[in-house]
């Protein structure tokens, strides 16, 4: 291996995901940290690349950050290897280590055939949640093998088994994507499970996101009816010549042990069931899309949690307490003689006054509608087999306890596992502190994110398990703190862009199984392009583009960013709210940029008012015809400040036209909720502490009026005895917008409250991942709703930007340029943190002594630091360790 030298380029990188190995379609984009030598971020570099074990071609580029594809398109399967290094006429640079990574298989080189099992339980109409899994299943011979790729995607969820020997360590493949637009398939490296003479391939469907019950309802998928793989093992033979193995109508397919099976119910295994008929596939019986190579890393098994406490009630089941609230499944190791069946329930929350399991916070009900009742239920039956596991691996729960029932049969904790599952991003961000509770919050927000990010980031791990748009939207800046999400985020918002409806709505979540851009739902349909939701399209895209460089994220998003933008701008011209419809029959020349006549979600779950009893204010008012005006125009605003933002996208894809468009409509938009919704003393019309913070953090507010916002936001925030009242959309900008206005004790006051409405408050409750309300459990200790929900975990981003105070510099791309300015309190004493940006990692390290900042600075080649000293003093340092004392 080669040593990190100051010349030497490291962590060589593709944009595409890969299980065993990178696998990237026909141009895959070239990424790599500069070495230390590096000065700008426009450097020459030369590129040694060997395709297949040719003869090397070399090529010169410039830059370092997803370098477009310089050789000719990859053809499928080849094999590459290249390297980099600096291209300096005056010596001979080192080069970096080799990067190897694959070819997919390419959609046109497909010859498989799509296979369905002859007795899909769909032609028997069994609904969603009872079906069975289905097993496909060939054999073939071949002599020895040198190498054996096998390609497989599905229609359904799948796992692939060559000789019994499962292909890959992918779960929940092929992961969920708008399945009438976007596939992604698979590859495997599975050379060792091959052997001379006859061999077996086995793949296990069941109907996944694809076909499977959907949402807080439950209701069935409705991508398609029947499921399907398709499947190529390539076989590269000790005599030179190639073999292929694929899916055709020799196939077969039979019921298995896998009885009952959903994604969201659980999973049901008799290892005693008989193995049904072999009988004939379907061929082609099903239309998909054409197959591509996603751009995210794939979902693992992350890391095994133990059990921490094993609980036998007075009814004879136990209780699993595993210490952490997350995604995953249990494996059970000890399944007892032949015929014990073991019954699973899961869950995040224990009855306060039984010490069982409940799961009733999470039962749904819509007017006139019977209760949606919250299940995630696995049960086995053993065969008395030696060495039996139980792993629902076609399934996944979101849970801390898991209640167990086996009759008198015994039960260790030695044999519950939980398995932690989710997408396996890179972790790219540290951050710890003097104040404990801090580090606790930073730690359980962190986790909160985790159980969300199973291939899509969904709402919660347990009731919905959806792309919610509002959500991701919010929390991304906090991801991309934590974690690599560029891979993540560009598969989510294919999605997003998949489900776009034909008049510019963002779907509410994608995903969308609901698939309500056919308008099969009219209460779906009326409830479908909300503020802070649909602006999923434009912010999250800029994001990728501000932290990573990603100027492709922003060219294949700009039409459904512009139909979005168009959308909201022509509802608000076209569709006003009946309280301005009463206050004059012809709208104010300003309404005409005023959102406030369709559906907004607005500020969700923001404190709910209560007397001075504790006892909860009914709403005067109905929610759904709540005027949401200032959120939506807010909201419009920030995309025309999206459309400000948009502008600068525009400028940056070359489209000036349409950037001087929008930076026009920005400004009118900003006027009109200025007029609106802003009076000339610097109070909002729906006086809320959302308001004051959407004025100050998204450059709403008049400069002239910006110290009166701030100050009515901290009245507010002082009449509630330092509590917050803020729900999805405004929570992440509240502390910055206190400090940034001068308010810094208050915004620590905030974050160190204790008492409900409070983050500590989640903390003080045991809460091991963050809530969806912020009375999550009650003061009875009673749960409410989700006890997984990222949204407002996304404070954390604070601990970095200001506690640390480590944050991008406006305008900057890629972090070419950052500032440091820690804004010390004297509950935090000190703070570390790190983060590996796409130019390498900076790091930060401050303590105070003696009423001194000491502050120490690692900057990275190409990037430039700004240190800013609480006396407002300033610096900027250039790579290296910079090191400074103030007063």
């Amino acid at each position: 291996m080669t040593l990190n030298t100051p010349d030497t380029p490291y962590e060589l990188a593709i944009d595409f995901g890969g299980d065993q190995f990178p696998v990237s379609g026909s141009r895959p984009r070239l990424s790599w940290k500069p070495p230390r030598s590096a000065t700008a971020p426009d450097e020459e570099y030369e590129l040694q690349i060997h395709i297949n074990g040719q003869p090397e071609q070399t090529g010169l580029v410039v830059g370092h950050l997803l370098v477009d594809w310089p050789m000719r398109p990859l053809r499928s399967g080849e094999q590459i290897r290249w390297r980099v290094r600096p291209r300096d006429a005056a010596k001979a640079s080192q080069w970096s280590d080799w990067h190897a990574f694959e070819a997919g298989l390419l959609d046109a080189d497909w010859t498989a055939s799509w296979i369905t099992p002859a007795d899909d339980p769909q032609t028997t109409h069994l609904p969603p949640g009872t079906r069975p899994a289905r097993t496909l299943h060939a054999t073939f011979s071949t002599p020895g093998v040198v190498r054996a790729r096998l390609y497989s995607t599905a229609l359904g969820v799948y796992e692939a088994f060559v000789n019994g020997e499962r292909a890959g360590t992918v779960e929940l493949a092929p992961g969920s994507t708008s399945y009438d637009r976007t596939l992604y398939a698979q590859a495997a490296d599975v050379t060792a499970s091959v052997r001379p003479g006859t061999n077996t391939i086995d793949l296990v469907l069941s109907d996944g996101w694809y076909r499977g019950q959907v949402g807080a309802f439950r209701k069935p998928a409705g991508w398609g009816e029947l499921l399907a793989a398709r499947l190529e093992l390539h076989l590269d033979l000790n005599d030179g010549t190639r073999q292929i193995v694929r899916t055709d109508e020799h196939w077969t397919s039979t019921s298995g042990s896998i009885t009952r099976v959903d994604l969201m119910d659980g999973q049901i295994t008799d290892l005693l069931a008989a193995r049904g008929p072999e009988l004939p596939v379907l061929v082609d019986a099903v239309t998909a899309p054409p197959i591509d190579w996603s751009p995210a890393p794939p979902v693992r098994r992350i890391e095994d949690l133990p059990c921490r406490a094993l609980t036998r009630l007075q009814s004879g089941a136990w209780i699993a307490d595993f210490g952490q609230n997350a995604s995953g499944w249990l494996s059970l190791t000890d399944l007892g003689p032949a015929d014990t069946r073991t019954v699973i329930d899961h869950g995040e929350h224990l009855d306060p006054a039984t010490g069982d399991l409940t799961t009733t916070h999470l039962d749904i009900q819509r007017p006139g509608d019977p209760v949606t009742v919250f299940v995630q239920h696995d049960e086995i039956t053993s065969s008395g087999a030696e060495g039996e596991t139980f792993e629902p691996r076609h399934t996944v729960h979101g849970f801390r306890y898991a209640r167990l029932e086996r009759g008198d049969a015994p039960l260790d904790a030695s044999d519950l596992t939980m398995r932690v599952v989710h997408t396996d991003l890179r972790p790219t961000g540290t951050f710890s502190c003097a104040n404990e509770d801090l580090n606790r919050l930073y730690d359980v927000a962190r986790w909160s994110f985790r159980g969300n990010a199973v291939d899509v980031p969904t709402d919660c791990p347990t009731r919905e398990r959806i792309g919610w748009t509002g959500d991701y939207q919010v929390f991304a800046p906090t991801a991309a703190r934590l974690y690599d999400i560029h891979g993540f985020s560009r598969k989510w918002l294919r999605s997003v862009r998949d489900d776009q409806l034909d008049d510019g709505r963002i779907a509410n979540f994608s995903p969308d199984g609901r698939r309500i851009k056919l308008h099969t739902d009219e209460r779906l349909d009326s409830m479908t392009g909300s503020a802070g939701w649909g602006d999923a399209i434009v912010l999250v895209p800029w994001l990728l583009y501000e932290t990573y460089g990603d100027r492709r994220a922003l060219a294949e998003n700009w039409d459904a960013m512009v139909r979005w933008a168009d959308f909201a701008l022509t509802t608000a011209r076209t569709a006003r709210h009946p309280s301005r419809a009463a206050r004059s029959a012809e709208p104010l020349p300003h309404e005409e940029y005023l959102w406030d006549g369709s559906f907004h979600w607005g500020e969700w779950c923001e404190p709910k008012p209560r007397t001075a009893d504790g006892s909860l204010i009914q709403p005067a008012q109905n929610w759904m015809e709540t005027d949401k005006g200032e959120v939506g125009t807010a909201f419009l605003y920030r995309s025309c400040a999206t459309l400000a933002t948009l502008a600068a996208i525009a400028d940056v894809l070359g489209r000036a036209p349409d950037s001087a468009r929008y930076a026009r409509l920005a400004q009118r938009v900003k006027d009109a909720w200025c007029t609106e919704f802003l009076d000339d003393t610097g109070r909002t019309t729906v006086d809320t502490q959302a308001s004051y913070v959407r004025a100050l953090s998204l450059g709403l507010a008049p400069d002239k009026l910006r110290d009166a916002v701030a100050a009515r936001l901290a009245e507010l925030i002082r009449e509630a005895d330092t509590h917050l009242g803020t729900g999805f959309l405004s929570t992440a900008d509240l502390l910055p917008a206190l400090v940034d206005t001068g308010h810094t004790d208050l915004a620590y006051d905030v974050l160190l409250q204790r008492t409900t409405p409070s983050w500590l408050a989640m903390l003080d409750r045991a809460a091991t991942t963050i809530w969806e309300e912020w009375d999550g459990i009650d003061d009875n200790g009673d749960a409410h709703e989700s006890l997984n929900h990222y949204s407002k975990g996304a404070v954390i981003n604070f601990l970095h930007t200001h506690t640390l105070g480590l944050r991008q510099a406006e305008g900057s791309v890629a972090w070419e340029r950052f500032i440091v300015a820690p804004v010390p309190h004297p509950s935090v004493g000190w703070a570390h943190g790190s983060f590996d940006s796409p130019r390498g990692t900076i790091s930060v390290e401050w303590h105070t002594e003696d009423g001194e900042l000491h502050l120490a600075v690692d900057v990275p080649p190409t990037a430039t630091a700004t240190l800013v000293f609480p006396d407002g003093e300033e610096l900027t340092t250039g790579p290296g360790r910079f090191t400074a004392r103030r007063g």
